[in-house]
């Protein structure tokens, strides 16, 4: 059970960077989440797959929305346009402001 627990954080990682190829710090978030989880588990004494699980969860989701090289990459994979393109050539204005 608690070796099962262990590769959970490595099979979310291992996804995560399939799908954030170039384009975000899904991948480098959920790997610096589950060590900073794992870290606060082994200081506070709590389950330390639980707490590396959370954070790599909460990295990942964080460096998703981080911009890798602040250029425009055009339209993702879910037709959502990066936020650097808005008002270039080409592609809309930004309908935020």
């Amino acid at each position: 059970m608690n070796k099962k627990m262990m590769l959970a954080p490595v099979a979310m990682v291992s996804a995560l960077s399939l799908s954030a190829c170039a384009e975000n710090y899904a991948a480098e978030g959920g790997l610096a989440g589950a060590a900073a989880g794992a870290g606060i588990a082994a200081i506070t004494g709590g389950d330390i797959a639980t707490y590396a699980l959370a954070g790599a969860a909460a990295g990942g989701l964080a460096g998703y929305f981080v911009d890798k090289n602040d250029r425009c990459d055009g339209y993702n994979n879910d037709r959502y346009l990066d936020d650097d393109c808005f008002g270039t050539r080409g592609y809309p204005a930004d309908p935020r402001y």
